[in-house]
């Protein structure tokens, strides 16, 4: 096992304790192994410089640029030195600036028509972009050791920028893989050798040294395409076991009964399914009817029609003697789910009661929050199977829930449930019931692939008729205060011509601790945005009320309410008695009220871009077409900007989410749904690797499918048990 072992050596052995701890807290990384694995961003070449019109703001960056001029300017009556140096490309300027003691080097160094690199954070100063206080290493001839050293360890050669952090900068990093790379001969290279050979790879030893140290364009080429390849067989044998398993499990196969309660429930619909819902029933269906668990993801816009399809399936289940359970992320919308859906069933969600269809069942509803009696009659139905479907919080995974006979799990919004709770909730079953897994975030079709890989994919891409369009906006508050002003009016004529409006905040601002901090932060007139604690539900309303939107009835709903004061909120809103409902994203899922068109968004740049997608698919739910407004302070040249105009610009929302992966990476688009395999996502980009991902499970499979158990591959094996450490095997059992 020495093979694997100089990979797993401790970094502070062989880079001292100060570094290793930089790494360790900073960019995650412990072992040599880890090192090896943290591939350069990009390179730059010798003489090329950045184009700095395209620097991200707010983010830490590697330039390697020429200088321009540099000039010392007083301050404070002479008492407050500070240098300036501009460096200039082709494309545009870059300031910056060195205060106090820190003048000195920088001032004999950096003379014009020097050429360095520099590092350091974006920032913008006067509406100019500038870099504070940067590091930066010469790379021109000069007397200065270091300079010179540079130049050769450089010279004519592709330069790696690594992915750095404030505490350490991307040469330090290329120092410090240096000292690890003799250790790339050790490798274990998990590829089966026809594999290897068949597809023409690099050895991974040599793909290794050429991605930290090429000499050639052809060489990052080469060992991109190796370790792009690696990633993503690796995974894929991973959900290619897991399916391969998932099929040797036993389940009770579950066909509706001609003319019982799916029928019925059909017969009694006031509209038809669109084409795609009769699709996507069908291949539930298809499923439910097998000898082992279904494991199903239905991924769908905001409205379209997901919780019919899901209810048609727990349906066919009762018909056929099982029970359904359906798992909510929140009170509010378990409650809501209840209510939508024993209103759809009518007589037939009593069965047994007087009034109740003979074909009819009982929909008991189970959170933690209900009261004594009515949880001991919910739990009581549900062990004699006199309810064939309940719908509830994480209250159903408790060890007092007994089933009378599980067939069928539902789980809304996936990415908000842990692993365990969705094992828990399987093992209620005498044997494993069949798994839908619903999420309104649309995912990209390698994602799906990537993310849940053990999951088959149904995806309801249409909207039911009379859906209305939304059209959004941004307002920008800080550059023009009379679009919020506006915005205010708007949501004022919307109420007047008889609609309702929902008004968004990142935060509930009840919180004693939340507001010292707050208070903590704010530094007088020129307060950075960021410093600002996020606007809160609580503040905003009591404006509102006084102010913008006085005369109408302004309420406030956030989680941490009472569960009875929140369903009395919700409740009146849908009636139309309450006005604006102010709240934090309890709102986020679910919410249905057809008559709220309008939707402002405070702080909207504190949210992510699904995040956002979900919000607004709140409004423009009725006949009425609906209005978002995406209030934010953000700086005209950020990322965060440009998020909110891409969500303005488009109501699709898988072109949403892959705007949203390109922008964060594989990031955190579907919560912690695959942390254990971001962590192993280091040069794979699932949206552009499209062909690789689908190649390499193509793979996997007849890898699975011809040995199971890896016998023949102990390398494959090796490297698995290295991915597969307990969270992330965990995630994998997620699907």
């Amino acid at each position: 096992m020495d093979r694997v072992s100089s990979f797993d050596e401790p970094l502070k052995k062989l880079l001292g304790g100060a570094t290793a701890k930089v790494m360790a807290e900073h960019l995650d990384l412990h072992t040599v192994g880890d090192l090896l694995h943290h591939y350069p961003r990009r390179y730059e070449e010798r003489g090329k410089l950045t184009a700095l019109a395209d620097l991200p703001l707010d983010e830490h960056v590697t330039v390697v640029a020429q200088v321009a001029d540099a000039r010392i300017l007083m301050f404070n009556n002479g008492r407050g030195k500070r240098l300036e140096v501009t460096l200039a490309d082709g494309s545009g300027r870059l300031q910056l600036v060195f205060f106090g003691h820190g003048v000195h080097k920088p001032h004999k160094e950096l003379l014009p028509g020097r050429q360095a690199m520099f590092a350091g954070k974006v920032s913008v100063f006067n509406r100019k972009m500038q870099l504070a206080h940067p590091t930066y290493q010469l790379l021109d001839a000069s007397d200065a050791d270091e300079a010179t050293e540079a130049v050769d360890a450089f010279a004519g050669r592709l330069l790696p920028i690594y992915p750095a952090c404030k505490q350490l900068d991307s040469w330090r990093i290329a120092k410090a893989v240096d000292a690890v790379l003799p250790s790339a001969r050790d490798a274990v290279d998990p590829l089966p050798a026809s594999l290897r050979d068949g597809r023409g790879f690099t050895p991974l030893p040599e793909a290794l040294l050429k991605v930290h140290r090429p000499q050639t364009k052809a060489d990052v080429e080469d060992a991109r395409a190796r370790l792009k390849w690696d990633e993503a067989f690796v995974l894929q044998v991973a959900l290619a076991r897991r399916r391969y398993a998932d099929t040797q499990l036993p389940a009770v196969a579950r066909r509706p009964t001609p003319d019982g309660l799916l029928d019925a429930f059909d017969a009694k619909l006031p509209f038809t399914l669109t084409e795609g819902q009769q699709k996507v029933s069908k291949e539930i269906f298809d499923d439910l009817a097998t000898e082992h668990p279904m494991h199903r993801l239905l991924q769908g816009e905001v409205g379209s029609g997901k919780t019919m399809v899901a209810l048609r399936a727990m349906l066919a289940v009762v018909d056929a003697g099982g029970q359904a359970a359906m798992l909510a992320p929140t009170e509010v919308l378990a409650q809501q789910h209840h209510r939508s859906i024993t209103e759809m069933m009518g007589e037939l969600a009593e069965g047994g009661m007087l009034g109740g269809s003979d074909r009819g069942t009982k929909v008991v509803l189970l959170t933690g929050s209900m009261g004594t009696a009515a949880r001991r009659q919910a739990l009581l139905d549900l062990v004699t199977g006199e309810a064939g479907i309940v719908i509830g919080t994480h209250a159903l995974i408790e060890d007092k829930v007994q089933f009378h006979d599980l067939g069928l799990v539902v789980v809304d919004e996936q990415h908000r449930f842990g692993v365990e709770q969705r094992d828990a909730l399987r093992s209620k079953g005498k044997q494993p019931p069949h798994l839908l897994v619903m999420t309104a975030t649309p995912i990209p079709r390698t994602v799906a692939m990537t993310v849940f890989g053990d999951l088959e994919t149904s995806v309801l891409d249409q909207l039911p008729a009379g859906r209305s369009p939304i059209a959004s906006h941004v307002v920008p508050a800080k550059d023009k205060p009379h679009f919020l002003s506006r915005a205010w009016e708007r949501v004022r004529e919307e109420v007047e011509n008889g609609h309702q409006a929902y008004v968004v905040c990142p935060r509930i601002g009840d919180d004693a601790e939340e507001e010292k901090k707050g208070r903590a932060k704010k530094k007088g007139p020129e307060e950075d945005p960021d410093k600002r604690p996020p606007l809160a539900v609580l503040e905003i309303a009591d404006e509102l009320r006084r102010g913008a939107l006085a005369g109408l009835v302004v309420e406030v709903l956030h989680g941490r309410m009472h569960p009875d004061e929140k369903d009395d909120v919700m409740r009146r809103f849908a009636a139309g008695d309450v006005h604006v409902l102010v709240a934090t994203t309890v709102i986020e899922v679910g919410v249905n009220v057809p008559n709220a068109t309008a939707m402002v968004i405070m702080d909207a740049d504190r949210f992510g871009v699904s995040q956002l997608h979900q919000l607004r698919g709140r409004v423009g739910r009725g006949s009425a077409p609906g209005l978002c407004l995406l209030v934010s302070e953000a700086h005209e040249a950020s990322p965060a900007r440009a998020r909110l105009s891409a969500v303005a610009a488009t109501l699709d929302g898988f072109e949403l989410s892959r705007i949203d992966l390109e922008q964060r990476r594989e990031g955190d688009v579907l919560g912690q749904a695959q942390s254990g395999v971001r962590s192993s996502l280091r040069m794979l980009t699932v949206i552009d690797d499209e062909e690789v991902i689908a190649a390499a499970r193509e793979e996997a499979v007849a890898v699975v499918a011809a040995d199971p158990e890896l016998e023949h591959l102990p390398e494959l094996r090796t490297v698995l048990a290295a991915l597969l450490d307990k969270d992330r095997e965990e995630y994998l059992d997620k699907g």
